[in-house]
């Protein structure tokens, strides 16, 4: 199983496989149906008031992903975390897309961490 991430604006690659949005708004300016998305799970997005502090501060990076890791541990993520959890085994090469300028800094790059260390099962 490989988990990439990129931004919803980029286009797609065939490398990509199957391509989950994970941010809980739709990218702005991106039009449905070019955006070439196979599944949406905003469920799976960081709260308004966790993004909101957040603020795509590389400084307070750390903080976030350890907030993050709390919310998608709590009980109100675990139907989208099973449906995420179903892709991942249907298909060999899964793609979270983000929206954020910052490639580095972003909810899907700390989802894709956090599935990497396990997460709860």
């Amino acid at each position: 199983m490989t988990i990439r991430v990129r931004r919803a604006y980029d286009p797609p690659a065939a490398e990509d496989g199957c391509r989950v949005l994970v941010d809980r708004l739709w990218p702005r300016g991106l039009a449905r149906g070019n955006a070439c998305i196979d599944h949406w799970l905003r469920e799976l997005a960081p709260s308004g008031e966790l993004r909101q502090w957040f603020a795509h501060d590389p400084a307070r990076w750390n903080e976030f992903r350890l907030r993050y890791a709390d919310e998608l541990s709590a009980p109100a993520a675990a139907t989208a975390l099973a449906a995420l959890r179903d892709l991942l085994a249907a298909h060999p090469v899964l793609t979270l897309l983000h929206a954020a300028r910052d490639t580095t800094h972003n909810n899907a790059e700390a989802l894709r961490a956090w599935l990497a260390g396990g997460g709860p099962s």
